[in-house]
């Protein structure tokens, strides 16, 4: 093989080994959201990243971060599931963009009611000592469901006995798992 394919070769699986890394990290935000693991969220943005979540917060990503434990205290579940997502890298540095849903279920004056968005996320990501994170996240909404009185019904007897995810250190994936760790990408 000559220098020219080998050099294409390694170029194209460097590009490809990028994108599933920056895939990786947007998929542990949606973890950590959902989990309330505010130790893991830290450690997917850069010290001066950027975050803008609308009304909820815009500023530095690090002071979103200490803010939500008071943002989702209502919420009583995060749903975030990640879908199209479109990639361009420059080096060190990339843009993506990625459609989301996230499901919230949130408790309010007259009770528990339910939203559903469609959106997505415009990211700005820079590869720092090796490790690709947010240096700048900014969340758009395209649609939103809003369902004043829930519609979710976890009693029901159809799932009578099931195991029931959580927000937070009860939820079940941390008994199952051993190689998924709290506060870990």
């Amino acid at each position: 093989m000559n220098n020219k394919v080998t050099d294409d070769l390694n170029d194209q699986l460097r590009a490809l080994l990028d994108k599933e890394s920056i895939r990786e990290l947007v998929q542990a935000y949606c973890n950590a959201a959902d989990r309330h693991d505010h130790e893991k969220m830290r450690s997917l943005y850069h010290e001066d990243a950027i975050d803008d979540h609308g009304a909820f917060f815009h500023g530095a990503a690090m002071d979103f971060i200490d803010k939500l434990p008071d943002i989702q205290a209502t919420m009583r579940i995060l749903h975030h599931n990640v879908t199209t997502h479109n990639i361009k890298l420059d080096g060190h540095k990339a843009e993506g963009e990625v459609y989301v849903l996230a499901f919230h279920q949130a408790e309010g004056g007259q009770g528990l009611f339910d939203v559903l968005i469609g959106g997505r996320y415009l990211d700005k990501y820079e590869k720092r000592d090796g490790v690709w994170k947010f240096s700048h996240r900014a969340v758009l909404a395209d649609w939103v469901n809003i369902q004043e009185q829930t519609v979710v019904k976890l009693e029901h007897p159809f799932i009578a006995g099931s195991n029931i995810g959580r927000p937070g250190l009860d939820d079940p994936s941390y008994r199952f798992f051993e190689m998924f760790r709290r506060g870990k990408r």
